[in-house]
């Protein structure tokens, strides 16, 4: 089924639909620039990154190209990772940074992006089956006390975990894919793929996480399958989600709460359980719904409790307008032709195809 265009949408999409490609972050990420034209430093370890890192004076440009590499078939039985410490590299109120995976790179470490840092660039990262649990994501995006993490580019990775329900772990075998929560803005997640995750993508660390109203993410040509939930879990925020593709998803996918908004745009959903939902927060959330495919497989329900309020986007109408312009240009391509796109352009080792 091709979704309609809404009324007071066509206009927006027709406009859009005519703007020039970028080979830069598109979205509200669109101002990040990273390291820029820095001479790369080449590092093949967590340790040597993280060193890399701390030894930076903070501003004026760095970029990391890691060649590391992990055997991910040593782990023989992944339900002993979450009992293992957590390994992160940490970039924590510094700015003007690129991390690049090399071609081939794999990595069993995660990189987080802390406090009043500025202007930064992940792409083309592998990272897998990390260990640490709920105290470990791939990627993790926080503010705290000292500022909010803002322009940062996420793009062109490949990130997975594992579905198995590991015994005392709960639902916390593997944590988040992509989490960013406590005022992080001006993010743009895009071409990554995520795959055999629980938990892919938080944006809002809970309902009392009010500095969160200043989220604004875009999400494009992204590749999720063989997850179950949080495509993303916003609370309160804006976020732009469109041109992604969304397969095999076992629990929820967009689930917006909290009075926040997403506008989500020309995406291809089949497989999946709760496509577009509001549930299991105080306060419900809204979409803005223009021209996705809903393609076969796709089921709904209704939360196990139902003491909160809930809400399903089973009729495919929007619930609220977006309330504020994007402040940036996109071309959105046709929703029937986005799961052949994104198939063969996100993830890390596709050169950066867009």
């Amino acid at each position: 089924m091709q979704q309609q265009f809404r009324r007071g949408a066509l206009a927006l999409a027709l406009a859009v639909g005519a703007a020039p490609a970028f080979a830069g972050p598109v979205g509200y990420g669109a101002n990040t620039t990273g390291g820029g034209n820095a001479i790369p430093v080449n590092v093949a370890t967590m340790e040597a990154m993280q060193a890399a890192i701390d030894n930076y004076a903070g501003s004026g440009g760095l970029v990391l190209n890691y060649t590391g590499s992990f055997n991910y078939a040593s782990i023989t039985d992944v339900c002993t990772q979450w009992k293992l410490p957590a390994k992160t590299v940490q970039i924590k109120n510094k700015r003007d940074i690129t991390i690049k995976g090399a071609n081939g790179s794999s990595a069993n470490f995660g990189v987080r992006v802390v406090g009043n840092a500025h202007n930064v660039i992940i792409r083309n990262m592998t990272i897998g089956l990390l260990p640490g649990g709920e105290d470990a994501d791939s990627i993790s995006l926080e503010g705290n006390s000292s500022g909010q993490p803002s322009n940062i580019w996420v793009d062109h990775n490949t990130i997975f975990a594992s579905l198995t329900k590991c015994p005392g772990a709960g639902d916390a075998s593997f944590d988040g894919g992509i989490d960013m929560k406590k005022g992080v803005n001006h993010v743009t997640v895009s071409y990554n793929y995520i795959h055999d995750y629980q938990k892919v993508a938080l944006n809002g660390y809970s309902d009392s996480d009010t500095q969160n109203a200043a989220a604004r993410t875009t999400y494009h040509h992204n590749r999720f399958e063989n997850v179950e939930s949080r495509l993303p879990l916003q609370r309160r925020g804006l976020s732009h989600i469109y041109n992604n593709y969304f397969n095999n998803v076992f629990t929820s996918g967009i689930n917006v709460r909290m009075g926040g908004v997403a506008l989500i745009e020309a995406n291809y959903f089949e497989n999946i359980k709760n496509p577009v939902t509001s549930r299991d927060s105080s306060e419900i959330g809204y979409w803005d719904l223009i021209n996705n495919y809903v393609g076969s497989g796709i089921t709904w329900t209704v939360p196990e409790s139902t003491s909160k309020p809930y809400a399903n986007a089973t009729t495919w109408i929007s619930s609220k307008t977006y309330p504020e312009s994007l402040g940036y240009m996109y071309t959105a391509i046709p929703a029937a032709q986005v799961k052949a796109k994104v198939i063969a352009t996100a993830g890390a080792g596709t050169n950066l195809a867009e």
